[in-house]
């Protein structure tokens, strides 16, 4: 529900008329429509819609056309704010006063005009006034006729702009828990106080048993199921039941089992954003859902104790195509993990891809590697690997079956073919749910994530005393030979995805070796992204007052807004400190 965020764009102007002001007005406009164009050709949301930017309606001079600009600003939905200017212009009285929009500065590098003064006095103005900015400076000195926008400008402003719209678009919406807390995951349950202050959502609550009684009593769109149970059978092939033969459920169970959990994920879509074919159905409350923009299902053990498990459901949403063809992945964390869903959630609005819900589940080191198959680990993974496997809620897109420049990928969906979301699915078989864990039935995704991917896993954690912390590790996926592959994921359960993961070593502290990385990460699950977006992932946690307490992204890539380099000159200590000092953004 809601508009989509917009970029508004501010000219700021030396305000002295009389041969001034005149002068620069063409150009500082000109700049503003410039930046806006660079933004709108190059940015989308995650629904594939393009970016608007609003600009104002005249330069700003003073406080009485900064107003001018806010009241359009907040009229026409703009949740970014970014200023440009070539030149001086008076700090305090032409700075964006909003303490809720993320906000930076661009101050040309010229020499003709001092717009890098203008930038200096505006910063020290907001640090002032506790109103943190980002700093968009170009390297390189231009012409004040130049209208090229620098390489090094554009990544700041992509940056800045792409974590601004994550922070805008997250702000009203909800994280839907369906059912409670499972099997003691602290991260399932679900805290109201750190969404609704750092984040600005809300968080909604439904008992698993409403899944239960709208299947019971029909409340999906019956024809859609019909479309969607024939477009599973098609495309979602059954492994082998590995279940022991007197665990072993009937062919009969088994259809039913199919058919039970695609209405759940017909359930579980409607809750998250609601269905307006409920309505014609009589189901008017109903068709509303909840607004949520990132959910999570309890399942075990209550609900996979007696039911189906949601493994179906879980990866069919997280996936970006389902028996309606390609579409936007929805975030829906397995076991209610709400703080890996979060991290989805940051993932999903920086790179508009699916994200990979994973276990952190072993670290395999070269020895042990040696010792179990005999094979010597070398290239990438010679100092060893995790093991990232979850028991069958990942999303589709992570097979890797998609390709992009002719190497593995994740893509937007509106970059996904037909043909490799095809390949997605046939890369994947759906074993019947091993009935030692998931008693009531239904079925696993299996596949292996191909290698040579660059990913990047991330996770939330909440401390107490201390508040959330983000976790990072850029790295790469890779292939093993067939036979290790094979004898290592065997070991454990064999009808799960696996993903084998290498992160980045720097060689100290957390990063020092691989085994260091699983040792140091905060939880018993993880986030995978596609590409090396751990700056991105700095740079919004920055605008959201989350300190990043482990991170492998080196240190020229970092973006924080300026009056982080006043808490020290150790960047990390000064991150939490300056995100202490100003507190949750809400």
């Amino acid at each position: 529900m809601g508009s989509r965020p917009k970029i508004g764009i501010r000219p700021v102007i030396d305000g002295r008329l009389g041969g001034i002001r005149e002068s620069l007005e063409e150009t500082t406009m000109g700049m503003a429509q410039n930046v806006a164009r660079f933004f709108e050709e190059n940015l989308r949301h995650p629904d594939g819609a393009a970016v608007e930017c609003v600009i104002a309606d005249s330069c700003i001079g003073g406080v009485a056309e900064a107003a001018m600009a806010a009241d359009k600003f907040e009229k026409s939905g703009v949740g970014v704010s970014l200023t440009v200017t070539p030149c001086w212009c008076y700090g305090t009285e032409t700075i964006d006063m909003n303490p809720y929009t993320p906000k930076a500065i661009w101050g040309f590098n010229g020499t003709e005009r001092p717009g890098a003064v203008y930038l200096a006095a505006a910063l020290a103005g907001h640090n002032q006034k506790g109103l943190p900015a980002f700093s968009i400076y170009g390297q390189d000195v231009q012409d004040i006729t130049d209208t090229t926008i620098p390489a090094d400008v554009q990544h700041k402003l992509l940056r800045f702009a792409k974590a601004g719209l994550a922070v805008a678009t997250m702000r009203g919406k909800s994280y839907l828990s369906v059912g409670s807390v499972s099997m003691g995951i602290a991260g399932s349950i679900v805290d109201a106080g750190f969404f609704e202050s750092y984040l600005g959502m809300r968080t909604e609550y439904v008992d698993s048993t409403e899944v239960l009684r709208r299947i019971e009593r029909n409340i999906f769109d019956q024809e859609e199921f019909e479309k969607a149970i024939a477009w599973t059978r098609e495309n979602c092939k059954e492994g082998t039941d590995y279940n022991p033969d007197n665990l072993r459920r009937s062919r009969e169970q088994k259809d039913g089992d199919w058919e039970f959990v695609v209405k759940m994920t017909l359930i579980i879509r409607d809750l998250m954003i609601g269905n307006p074919k409920l309505k014609e159905l009589g189901f008017g409350e109903e068709a509303h859902g909840h607004n949520a923009i990132a959910s999570g299902f309890q399942g075990q053990r209550q609900w996979t104790d007696h039911l189906p498990n949601g493994d179906f459901s879980e990866a069919i949403l997280n996936s970006s195509f389902d028996w309606n063809g390609i579409r936007q992945a929805f975030i829906v964390a397995t076991e209610n993990d709400s703080l890996n869903g979060v991290a989805m959630l940051f993932g999903h609005l920086l790179t508009d891809t699916a994200q990979i819900f994973a276990d952190v589940r072993t670290y395999w080191s070269p020895e042990a590697v040696k010792r179990t198959t005999g094979y010597e680990l070398e290239g990438i993974a010679s100092n060893g690997f995790l093991h990232l496997i979850n028991s069958g809620s990942c999303t589709l897109d992570g097979t890797g079956q998609q390709s992009r420049n002719g190497e593995p990928a994740m893509k937007p969906f509106w970059e996904i073919s037909e043909e490799e979301a095809k390949k997605c699915l046939d890369a994947t078989t759906w074993y019947p749910a091993t009935l030692e864990y998931f008693r009531g039935g239904g079925y696993s995704s299996n596949f292996l994530t191909k290698g040579k991917m660059p990913v990047t896993m991330s996770r939330v954690n909440l401390i107490k005393g201390l508040g959330p912390v983000l976790q990072i590790a850029e790295g790469w996926s890779i292939d093993l030979p067939e036979h290790v592959h094979h004898h290592i994921d065997q070991r454990t359960d064999k009808t799960w995805p696996t993903t084998w993961f290498v992160p980045n070593l720097t060689g100290t502290g957390a990063f020092r070796d691989v085994y260091s990385v699983m040792n140091n990460w905060g939880s018993n699950h993880g986030v995978v992204s596609y590409g090396h977006v751990g700056a991105d992932l700095i740079t919004l946690a920055s605008m959201l007052r989350i300190p990043v307490c482990m991170h492998n992204v080196p240190e020229e890539k970092i973006f924080r807004p300026s009056a982080w380099s006043a808490f020290g000159m150790d960047a990390e200590g000064a991150d939490y400190r300056a995100c202490q000092t100003y507190g949750t953004l809400y």
